[in-house]
């Protein structure tokens, strides 16, 4: 059976650096830090106090405040982006959305605000007291399921929970639905709000964040020698997927094909990588064989990078199996030096940033690199935006449970 070519023709973001393409691959290129001190709740009882968080976000933009109010903060991200996407991609209420059109959207922890109000008004004021739009509130897959009411997506519906590579997983399921013929266009991506008290103590308590409270402005430092951890994000990423078939018949703007996917598992630990990078390494080469390229053929890789001492190391090294003699002229990069690392919403965001690289030929820069660490030796873009002539990339995401994502896009050609 033929399966389908899938391109990208529509990206819309909410992020700390920027809501909204424009916004957010201008500050990208910048090298824009949004990361701060924590304004969210008091963090000085928390050994980490720092934090990417999304400012100046108003849902009113995009959703009447009766409605609103009915819904986390996380869904009020996915509507947004995928608004922004809709519009971006010319799809925004176009009569070729219904049956054939779908979404998946994926969070990692969904409604922890609305958890966590809701808990303390039961212990305050008892059950009768509760919110009816409580449960709504707080499951994560309100956020497709709002986003398909919206727009009248009546095809494939799903939320993905593959913590950090739910977004990347997101997008590769909606991949593979389109290539295989059940539905012709797909919003794709994540969306995470999850900068409240409990899931980010929760994090400081797997010591898993940085700690770097005297200089929030450079906590999030991927592959630094003298990096100690990530710095938690928020926001939301999602992208409109279609045929080529369909893109073409409308005359749509192409930013790139997404021309393949991998998915594998560690099946190791709950929160640590597989020390060798086995599952890391079989991934890209997954990705790689299902869309046709050859490792030379990649010019940049959109690494997972979170700042922490054992993910960057192994990733480094996993980098460097998958691409032999290649890996020492690859370009790497991680925008989670800029924007934090946005959970289950992160795969898709610097997917967005990845196939951008590869539709601009510019590649962002990984800001608070300042001293190389021998066990990551490869080339990380720090000294400002790079300029090369890509013609692939890919994308690397990877989830504690030991999940493992990878998505590859190449410049679009029109070839019958």
């Amino acid at each position: 059976m033929r399966e389908n070519r899938v391109v990208v023709t529509g990206m819309g973001v909410v992020t700390p650096i920027g809501i909204g393409r424009e916004e957010f691959w201008k500050g990208l290129v910048a090298g824009k830090n949004g990361v701060s001190r924590v304004t969210h709740f008091d963090p000085s009882d928390f050994p980490s106090q720092m934090a990417a968080e999304v400012r100046d976000f108003h849902p009113d933009r995009w959703i009447d405040r009766k409605t609103a109010a009915r819904m986390d903060r996380f869904t009020h991200f996915a509507i947004a982006a995928s608004e922004m996407a809709l519009d971006d991609s010319g799809l925004l209420h176009s009569p070729l959305l219904g049956e054939r059109s779908g979404v998946i959207i994926g969070s990692g922890i969904g409604g922890s605000s609305s958890i966590e109000n809701g808990c303390a008004i039961l212990n305050r004021k008892g059950p009768r007291a509760l919110d009816p739009f409580f449960v709504t509130r707080v499951l994560i897959n309100m956020a497709p399921a709002m986003v398909s009411i919206r727009n009248g997506l009546k095809g494939p519906l799903s939320a993905p929970c593959m913590a950090c590579s739910t977004g990347a997983n997101a997008i590769g399921d909606a991949f593979r639905i389109i290539q295989r013929g059940d539905a012709d266009i797909m919003l794709a991506g994540g969306a995470e709000a999850s900068i409240t008290p409990l899931p980010y103590g929760g994090f400081c308590a797997s010591r898993s964040m940085s700690r770097r409270n005297d200089g929030v402005e450079k906590a999030s430092r991927p592959f630094d020698k003298n990096r100690d951890g990530f710095v938690m994000g928020e926001g939301a990423g999602i992208v409109v997927l279609e045929s080529l078939e369909q893109a073409r018949s409308r005359g749509a703007r192409i930013y790139a094909e997404l021309a393949g996917y991998g998915n594998t598992a560690d099946a190791y630990h709950v929160t640590a990588p597989e020390p060798g990078g086995d599952g890391m390494v079989r991934v890209m080469r997954k990705a790689l064989a299902d869309a046709g390229l050859k490792p030379e053929d990649i010019g940049y890789i959109n690494a997972h990078g979170t700042s922490t001492v054992l993910n960057d190391k192994v990733e480094s090294a996993a980098i460097i199996q998958t691409f032999g003699a290649h890996s020492r002229v690859l370009k790497v990069g991680s925008i989670k030096s800029m924007i934090g690392h946005l959970l289950a919403a992160a795969g898709a965001v610097e997917f967005f940033s990845m196939v951008m690289s590869v539709y601009t030929g510019i590649i962002p820069p990984t800001i608070n690199y300042e001293e190389p660490d021998p066990e990551c030796p490869l080339d990380y873009v720090s000294g400002g935006a790079e300029f090369p002539d890509l013609e692939a990339a890919i994308s690397n995401s990877f989830g504690f449970g030991g999940g493992n994502a990878c998505l590859a896009a190449k410049k679009y050609r029109d070839e019958k």
